[in-house]
Protein backbone atom coordinates (compact mmCIF):
# COMPACT_ATOMS: atom_id res chain seq x y z
CA UNK A 1 0.00 0.00 0.00
CA UNK A 2 1.01 3.50 -0.99
CA UNK A 3 -0.66 4.89 2.32
CA UNK A 4 -0.36 4.52 6.12
CA UNK A 5 -3.95 4.07 7.28
CA UNK A 6 -5.38 4.13 10.67
CA UNK A 7 -9.05 2.95 11.36
CA UNK A 8 -11.34 4.03 14.10
CA UNK A 9 -14.97 2.70 14.45
CA UNK A 10 -17.38 5.21 15.74
CA UNK A 11 -18.04 6.22 19.55
CA UNK A 12 -20.46 4.47 22.18
CA UNK A 13 -24.47 5.15 21.12
CA UNK A 14 -27.09 3.97 23.14
CA UNK A 15 -27.20 0.65 20.92
CA UNK A 16 -23.88 -0.51 22.77
CA UNK A 17 -26.06 0.77 26.48
CA UNK A 18 -29.47 0.60 26.55
CA UNK A 19 -30.77 -0.62 23.07
CA UNK A 20 -27.56 -3.41 22.68
CA UNK A 21 -30.01 -6.10 21.91
CA UNK A 22 -31.33 -4.07 19.17
CA UNK A 23 -29.42 -4.06 15.32
CA UNK A 24 -29.26 -0.18 14.11
CA UNK A 25 -32.46 1.28 12.20
CA UNK A 26 -31.57 1.75 8.52
CA UNK A 27 -32.14 4.53 6.87
CA UNK A 28 -32.20 6.21 10.46
CA UNK A 29 -35.08 8.03 10.82
CA UNK A 30 -33.28 10.72 13.79
CA UNK A 31 -29.85 10.73 14.26
CA UNK A 32 -28.15 8.66 16.51
CA UNK A 33 -25.68 10.29 18.38
CA UNK A 34 -22.31 9.34 20.87
CA UNK A 35 -23.27 9.29 24.24
CA UNK A 36 -21.19 11.57 26.31
CA UNK A 37 -18.59 8.33 27.32
CA UNK A 38 -18.58 7.80 23.42
CA UNK A 39 -17.57 11.56 23.06
CA UNK A 40 -14.93 11.66 25.59
CA UNK A 41 -13.78 8.23 24.40
CA UNK A 42 -13.61 10.12 20.65
CA UNK A 43 -11.71 13.20 22.18
CA UNK A 44 -8.99 11.21 23.60
CA UNK A 45 -8.18 9.21 20.68
CA UNK A 46 -8.43 11.89 18.96
CA UNK A 47 -5.66 13.54 21.18
CA UNK A 48 -3.45 10.37 20.61
CA UNK A 49 -3.88 11.08 16.44
CA UNK A 50 -2.33 14.39 16.68
CA UNK A 51 1.13 12.62 16.98
CA UNK A 52 0.16 10.58 14.28
CA UNK A 53 0.31 13.18 11.48
CA UNK A 54 -3.10 12.53 9.93
CA UNK A 55 -3.36 13.75 6.48
CA UNK A 56 -6.73 12.98 5.47
CA UNK A 57 -10.07 11.78 7.52
CA UNK A 58 -12.19 9.32 5.43
CA UNK A 59 -15.76 7.98 7.12
CA UNK A 60 -19.20 6.53 6.26
CA UNK A 61 -21.91 9.13 6.01
CA UNK A 62 -23.69 7.42 9.11
CA UNK A 63 -24.58 9.98 11.87
CA UNK A 64 -22.72 8.13 14.19
CA UNK A 65 -19.71 7.74 12.39
CA UNK A 66 -19.76 11.46 10.89
CA UNK A 67 -19.61 12.78 14.59
CA UNK A 68 -16.97 10.93 15.59
CA UNK A 69 -14.79 11.94 12.21
CA UNK A 70 -16.17 15.54 13.13
CA UNK A 71 -14.40 15.18 16.60
CA UNK A 72 -11.56 13.98 15.14
CA UNK A 73 -11.24 16.81 12.39
CA UNK A 74 -12.01 19.20 15.02
CA UNK A 75 -8.99 18.69 16.73
CA UNK A 76 -6.87 17.70 14.07
CA UNK A 77 -7.86 21.02 12.01
CA UNK A 78 -8.66 18.71 8.82
CA UNK A 79 -12.18 18.13 6.79
CA UNK A 80 -13.66 14.97 6.65
CA UNK A 81 -14.69 13.25 2.89
CA UNK A 82 -17.95 11.09 3.66
CA UNK A 83 -17.83 7.74 1.43
CA UNK A 84 -21.25 6.03 1.77
CA UNK A 85 -18.93 1.96 0.81
CA UNK A 86 -17.62 2.98 4.49
CA UNK A 87 -21.33 2.43 5.99
CA UNK A 88 -22.32 -0.56 8.50
CA UNK A 89 -23.56 -3.63 6.87
CA UNK A 90 -27.14 -3.97 5.36
CA UNK A 91 -29.28 -5.94 7.44
CA UNK A 92 -32.20 -5.59 5.27
CA UNK A 93 -35.26 -6.52 6.70
CA UNK A 94 -33.95 -7.32 10.39
CA UNK A 95 -32.94 -3.18 10.95
CA UNK A 96 -34.17 -2.08 13.80
CA UNK A 97 -35.26 -5.72 15.17
CA UNK A 98 -34.25 -7.81 17.90
CA UNK A 99 -30.57 -8.68 17.08
CA UNK A 100 -32.03 -12.50 17.81
CA UNK A 101 -34.32 -12.60 14.95
CA UNK A 102 -31.32 -12.28 12.74
CA UNK A 103 -28.99 -14.98 14.56
CA UNK A 104 -31.81 -17.10 14.71
CA UNK A 105 -32.22 -16.86 11.05
CA UNK A 106 -28.73 -16.77 10.31
CA UNK A 107 -27.04 -18.93 13.16
CA UNK A 108 -24.28 -20.20 10.97
CA UNK A 109 -21.43 -17.65 10.71
CA UNK A 110 -19.70 -18.97 7.65
CA UNK A 111 -22.73 -18.77 5.40
CA UNK A 112 -22.93 -14.99 6.35
CA UNK A 113 -20.26 -14.44 4.10
CA UNK A 114 -22.95 -15.41 0.84
CA UNK A 115 -26.33 -15.47 2.43
CA UNK A 116 -27.89 -12.32 2.39
CA UNK A 117 -30.66 -11.22 4.26
CA UNK A 118 -34.13 -9.81 2.32
CA UNK A 119 -33.03 -6.40 1.04
CA UNK A 120 -29.59 -6.24 2.58
CA UNK A 121 -26.02 -7.85 1.90
CA UNK A 122 -24.01 -10.13 2.88
CA UNK A 123 -20.32 -10.21 4.46
CA UNK A 124 -18.86 -10.57 1.24
CA UNK A 125 -20.38 -7.46 -0.34
CA UNK A 126 -19.29 -5.47 2.61
CA UNK A 127 -15.67 -6.85 1.86
CA UNK A 128 -15.50 -5.90 -1.56
CA UNK A 129 -17.21 -2.36 -1.50
CA UNK A 130 -14.73 -1.29 1.48
CA UNK A 131 -11.43 -2.92 -0.77
CA UNK A 132 -13.25 -0.64 -3.59
CA UNK A 133 -12.62 2.28 -1.64
CA UNK A 134 -8.98 1.35 -0.39
CA UNK A 135 -8.29 0.79 -3.68
CA UNK A 136 -9.87 4.14 -5.15
CA UNK A 137 -7.89 5.91 -2.18
CA UNK A 138 -4.20 3.87 -2.94
CA UNK A 139 -5.03 5.48 -6.62
CA UNK A 140 -5.74 9.21 -6.04
CA UNK A 141 -3.04 9.54 -2.84
CA UNK A 142 0.56 8.56 -2.09
CA UNK A 143 2.41 8.72 0.68
CA UNK A 144 -0.50 9.94 3.32
CA UNK A 145 -1.18 8.84 6.61
CA UNK A 146 -5.58 8.29 6.50
CA UNK A 147 -7.80 7.83 9.21
CA UNK A 148 -10.90 5.87 8.20
CA UNK A 149 -14.02 5.97 10.58
CA UNK A 150 -16.23 2.99 10.33
CA UNK A 151 -18.34 0.80 11.72
CA UNK A 152 -17.29 -3.08 12.89
CA UNK A 153 -18.03 -5.61 10.23
CA UNK A 154 -16.80 -2.99 7.68
CA UNK A 155 -13.37 -2.34 10.04
CA UNK A 156 -13.44 -6.04 10.63
CA UNK A 157 -14.07 -7.28 7.53
CA UNK A 158 -11.20 -4.51 5.80
CA UNK A 159 -8.50 -5.01 8.09
CA UNK A 160 -9.16 -9.29 7.03
CA UNK A 161 -9.24 -8.36 3.93
CA UNK A 162 -6.19 -5.94 3.77
CA UNK A 163 -3.99 -8.98 5.62
CA UNK A 164 -4.91 -11.62 3.60
CA UNK A 165 -7.31 -13.36 5.47
CA UNK A 166 -9.67 -16.68 4.60
CA UNK A 167 -13.22 -16.38 5.66
CA UNK A 168 -12.27 -19.16 8.00
CA UNK A 169 -9.63 -16.96 9.56
CA UNK A 170 -11.75 -13.88 9.52
CA UNK A 171 -14.43 -16.12 11.80
CA UNK A 172 -11.19 -17.12 14.09
CA UNK A 173 -10.48 -13.72 14.32
CA UNK A 174 -13.51 -12.65 16.15
CA UNK A 175 -14.93 -16.07 17.63
CA UNK A 176 -11.65 -17.43 18.76
CA UNK A 177 -9.44 -14.82 19.51
CA UNK A 178 -11.59 -12.20 20.49
CA UNK A 179 -10.04 -9.51 18.23
CA UNK A 180 -13.17 -7.76 16.79
CA UNK A 181 -13.19 -4.42 16.82
CA UNK A 182 -14.34 -2.88 19.88
CA UNK A 183 -16.21 1.11 20.28
CA UNK A 184 -14.26 3.75 19.64
CA UNK A 185 -11.27 1.46 19.50
CA UNK A 186 -7.97 2.82 17.47
CA UNK A 187 -5.81 0.38 15.64
CA UNK A 188 -3.21 0.58 12.73
CA UNK A 189 -4.06 -1.07 9.46
CA UNK A 190 -1.30 -3.03 8.49
CA UNK A 191 -1.22 -5.64 6.09
CA UNK A 192 0.36 -9.22 7.04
Amino acid sequence: MNNQYFILRHGETIYQTKKKNMTYPWPEKSPIKLTRRGQKQIREKAKRLKKGKIDLICSSDVFRTGQTAEIVAKELGLKVIFDKRLRDINLGIYQNRPKKEFYQDFPNPKERFYKKPKGGESWSDVKKRTLNFIKEIEKKHRDKTILIVSHGDPLWLLEGAVKGMTNQELLNEIFVKKNYIKVSELRKLTTK
